[in-house]
């Protein structure tokens, strides 16, 4: 790893994987109390229901026999929402007070972090990393975990920030020059819960194979929604009320051009890579 443009800040100079020295600070008080969640939940929504009933009707096709999902870091519950008509979907989430409201809507949640808020001998048809993957400080353990808990035929889904992305590499132009505010909101430095991780689709892709990983699908999701923008860009109180009207306006005039540019995210999904056989199958 090479130095960055911020201090926190490290490159891969060979693959292009970015990495950040941000610590987590879920549960504390402090950090908390410079967000307001219940803005962040409904800013969120409405981009996240849509990219949700995507990856839903994806697995659907992929796992036409339905089986058992987990949400790793299902906070709200948004995707077991749409997951469990047609699989049997729990999750878990490790912010106290989120887990607190999921589970009191009835959905199949449990405190903690995973894997170690499931049972050992646990197994799941589909685990599902949605924007939670960038926030794990050890990938490699997180994955191998993947593997000892998905069935034999499992898919591991994670969808998460690109660093090929349009707004990324636009946040990275004007730190280099300086203006160093887009770029802390894109790792969301300051928040509970920052990036820690960067990838692309070409080394996210060469981290799973490491992990005997074969991907089978991947694609891009929207970023932003009209509706709803101005609430997400407020609902931390870093910025001023200025920033963030001007940052709205910019954004809301470039949307009709942003389908031109690459997506901010991406999916892949990928299944354990064991021989041909009974259990390669789908």
């Amino acid at each position: 790893m090479s130095p960055g443009i911020a201090k926190w800040h490290m490159v891969c100079p060979t693959c292009g994987y970015e990495s950040a020295e941000l610590a987590s600070a879920i549960n504390s008080k402090d950090i908390v109390s410079a967000l307001d969640e219940h803005a962040r939940e409904v800013s969120l929504k409405s981009v996240r229901d849509v990219n949700f009933s995507v990856l839903t009707q994806i697995l659907r096709q992929l796992k036409p026999q339905g089986g058992r999902l987990l949400d790793v870091g299902c906070a709200h519950g948004w995707f077991l929402d749409k997951t469990k008509d047609f699989f049997r979907s729990s999750g878990v989430e490790p912010d106290e007070s989120i887990f607190n409201a999921t589970k009191a809507r009835g959905l199949e949640v449990a405190h903690g972090y995973f894997p170690q808020a499931l049972l050992p001998d646990s197994k799941f048809d589909i685990i599902a990393f949605n924007d939670v993957l960038e926030h794990i400080p050890n990938v490699d353990d997180a994955l191998m975990a993947c593997k000892e808990h998905l069935s034999p035929s499992g898919l591991l889904l994670i969808n998460l920030p690109s660093s090929k992305g349009f707004f990324y590499r636009f946040s990275k132009l004007l730190a280099r020059v300086g203006i160093c505010g887009f770029f802390d909101r894109m790792w969301q430095k300051g928040m509970p819960s920052p990036h820690v991780h960067y990838f692309n689709q070409k080394n996210l892709t060469e981290l799973l194979g490491n992990h005997q990983f074969k991907v089978v699908q991947t694609g891009a999701l929207d970023v932003l929604h009209a509706k709803g923008l101005y609430t997400r860009l407020a609902y931390s109180k870093v910025n001023s009320v200025a920033k963030n009207v001007l940052l709205y306006v910019m954004l809301m005039l470039s949307l009709p051009i942003l389908k031109l540019f690459p997506s901010d995210i991406q999916y892949v999904i990928a299944r354990v890579d064991t021989p041909s056989g009974p259990n390669s199958a789908a």
